[in-house]
Parts: C-alpha cells; structure tokens; sequence
C-alpha cells in the first residue's frame, strides 16, 4: 500500500462503491459483493491514515494490523470500535448492515454469491439512511 494516502483511500471507498453499484445494476452479483466489501475496507482505512500525525514515527502493531482485510480488526485498528457499537444501539438498521458487512472477506473473490446476498450487501454499504460507508465517513 505504499504511496496511498488517506485522500486515495477516500477515493478508492467512493470509487469501489460505484463500481459495486454498477456491477450490481449489470447483473454482475460477484463482483458487486466483492468491491463493496473492498469499499469498506478502503474506507476503515482512510480512518485509520487519519489517525497518523505527520511526521510522527508510527507504533509497528498498528502497522502491521493496518495491513489486513478484516473488517472487524480494522475497526479496532482505527478505534471504531465503541463508536460502531453506539450506533448500532441507536440504529438498528445500521446494526443488522454492520452484521452484514463484516462477514464479508477478500476470499470473496473466489465464491460465487447470489443477487440476493450481492445486492444485500451493497444496500448495506450503500443505503443512503443508514450505509456503512456513511458512518465510517463520519469519521476519515
């Protein structure tokens, strides 16, 4: 990941969105479920880039646990995670995309997923109410 900074993965967290979107729309349901997942990772990401000051030497653990596709361990990673549970206390819809979402793994790319399950995961990731994405924004 060398070179891409937290604007790129802000990016990257649009852009794979729109892409899953696009894919989902095309009758492309793999796809779609795998660049959602990978939108959200993008997103955590930018979280996590947020959190490191300029010209500070960073903590090798965070580093090293920044480098994962884990959707929950990125949360931690970026100190979401007391966040997410809040709002998830508060939005039971955003709770049952949360659940969704975090089963989601790049392993994905090797499955086949049905339209139901593809387009359940991109709502979930980008419902306009209630999306994941929108919540992480809150926090890049």
């Amino acid at each position: 990941m060398g070179g891409v900074n937290r604007k790129d993965l802000q990016l990257l967290a649009r852009t794979r969105l729109a892409e899953a979107k696009a894919l989902m729309g095309a009758g492309f349901p793999d796809g779609a479920y795998y660049l959602a997942g990978y939108a959200v990772e993008c997103a955590l990401k930018a979280c996590i880039a947020r959190g490191t000051e300029r010209h500070d030497f960073p903590d090798k653990k965070s580093v090293d646990a920044s480098y994962t596709h884990n959707l929950k361990d990125l949360v931690k990673v970026a100190n979401l995670e007391m966040a997410r549970s809040q709002e998830a206390g508060s939005d039971p819809v955003f709770g049952r995309y949360w659940d969704l979402v975090q089963q989601w793994s790049e392993q994905s790319r090797y499955r086949r997923h049905s339209s139901g399950l593809a387009q359940a995961l991109v709502e979930a990731v980008g419902d306009r109410k209630h999306e994941v994405i929108a919540w992480i924004r809150r926090h890049w």
